[in-house]
């Protein structure tokens, strides 16, 4: 059965007697095992790191980018390989696996560009002869905890930013799909980086929680579901570290009666049940405002949802493939048998949803429920599956409550061809990211992602500026140079206040 171990300078390190199992989600069997590190295999990766990143701090930012656009042109050229690999182990099917790879290629563009972000500030003449400059410097040793459903993109958002700035980093993926990782790691080091630089431990909470408390390790980023989101931010802030952390969602899309119906059917097949709905940026939740709306919409979706066709992860064909592990199809399930308990109508099910020729896959079919009200326990929770719940408002105030007082703030959409609803609505709603007409509103590279309430944990956002903010400090320099009289004329006297 392949292996897969951790990439640290040395070897493992540390014991190997605990292991976890990697499924392959379109056949329901296990394909491979992954090592469980401990606090030995991180102290191993934290020596090598803190042996490299002085000098890998003091390499000039320019070629600190070279290594950046290096690893970007491997990592383009084993693309299809990567997808393959990804989907084999996250179920996702291959073509969502490349856009995968692509967004978090995206950031490493905008981390080629780290001379321009790195320029510091400067003030000639804040006194007599005295200027004042700053400058950004790297925080040293950062870790990434990362989730399963973007084993390639969400990686990359973190080390990228982290590397470019000068930092050492160490990436712990998630032990449910943990290869694409590792093969990012070699890539890097292919591309010129110095060993140390970008490492890939293994394991679970003994190594999540080891990273936590590990005094040499500054910053730590983590996205994940939000009670374990809260956790590491907690556990983290009182170790000393800085944390950035983000969770869970549960994206709404407001649907206004004079939206293009037809548009919005074709964005809601593909954000709400695309990746077979394990996106934190998915769109679960439909609120069509007035009841002619909620009806008309429904007709539409109806035939859309029953036209999805669900795959094995290499089906070209395939809309969406199985989810990741048989111990998530179960909780989804349960989910949606909780919503019909709760008083929702089940309009599509997709319990029970088998592949001829892959029984044993973890597949869920689309489902569509229908009369959910803000009181059901399966509104207020991510399911994170393949699973579409209308809310119906009567007005608008009524549309733009839901999201702002729901306890996830990641995302929300609006539907319609109105200019001062669209405006009025992203100026009011209580969320992190908005999207207007466009269903899965995560931003552009340079720009930055993060969510708000119990999707967001920590003061900075990933990726862009905000990324290189997380991953440096500013360094405040006043200078003076006298002209060297010898009598003590121009001795430097430090202004006081008052």
């Amino acid at each position: 059965m392949r292996q897969v171990d951790h990439f640290i300078v040395g070897g493992a390190g540390g014991t190997a007697s605990r292991k976890h199992s990697i499924w392959n989600p379109s056949t329901g069997e296990v394909q491979a095992e992954v090592a469980l590190g401990d606090a030995a295999v991180l102290q191993r990766a934290i020596d090598a790191a803190k042996k490299v990143q002085p000098e890998w701090a003091a390499t000039n930012p320019q070629k600190r980018a070279r290594v950046m656009f290096e690893f970007k042109r491997l990592v383009e050229a084993e693309k299809q390989a990567l997808a393959e690999l990804l989907a084999s182990e996250h179920g996702k099917v291959v073509e969502d696996a490349h856009g995968d790879i692509q967004r978090g290629l995206e950031v490493i563009e905008y981390a080629c560009g780290i001379p321009q972000a790195l320029k510091g500030e400067f003030t000639p003449g804040a006194g007599p002869g005295i200027d004042v400059y700053s400058m950004r410097v790297p925080i040293g040793i950062g870790a990434g905890i990362t989730p399963f459903n973007f084993p390639a993109m969400i990686p990359m958002w973190m080390f990228g930013m982290a590397i470019a700035a000068g930092n050492a980093f160490i990436l712990k993926p998630s032990e449910r799909d943990p290869s694409v990782p590792v093969r990012l790691a070699e890539l890097m080091l292919q591309a010129g980086a110095p060993e140390g630089v970008l490492q890939v431990v293994q394991g679970d909470k003994e190594m999540v929680d080891a990273i936590l408390d590990h005094p040499d390790i500054a910053g730590v980023s983590f996205v994940g579901s939000s009670d374990i989101a809260h956790y590491v931010y907690k556990r983290g802030i009182a170790a000393g570290k800085r944390v950035q952390a983000m969770g869970g969602a549960k994206n709404h899309g407001i649907v206004m009666p004079d939206a293009d119906l037809d548009q919005v059917v074709n964005d809601l097949a593909g954000a709400a049940f695309g990746s077979a709905g394990e996106r934190c940026m998915a769109l679960p939740v439909v609120v069509p405002v007035g009841e002619d709306t909620a009806e008309r919409l429904k007709e539409k979706l109806i035939p859309a949802i029953h036209a999805l066709r669900v795959g094995v992860s290499t089906d070209k064909d395939a809309h969406y493939g199985p989810v990741v592990t048989p111990e998530h199809k179960a909780r989804v399930e349960q989910w949606i048998t909780t919503a019909e308990e709760e008083g929702g109508e089940i309009v599509i099910d997709g319990r029970g949803f088998t592949l001829q020729g892959h029984e044993k896959g973890f597949f869920i079919g689309p489902t569509l429920i229908d009369r959910v009200t803000p009181q059901m326990k399966s509104y207020q929770e991510e399911i994170f599956g393949p699973v579409l719940q209308i809310v119906r408002a009567k007005d608008f105030e009524d549309a733009l409550r839901l999201p702002s007082e729901h306890q996830y703030g990641n995302g929300v959409a609006i539907f319609t061809r109105n200019g001062h609803a669209a405006r009025e609505f992203a100026s009011r709603v209580n969320v992190g990211m908005v999207g207007i007409n466009v269903p899965i509103p995560v931003p552009v590279a340079y720009h930055s992602f993060g969510g708000w309430k119990r999707s967001g944990f920590g003061d900075t956002d990933q990726y862009g500026m905000e990324g290189l903010r997380f991953w440096t400090r500013v360094k405040k320099v006043t200078q003076r140079w006298p002209d060297g009289g010898g009598d003590g004329s121009n001795a430097f006297i430090i202004p006081t206040m008052g």
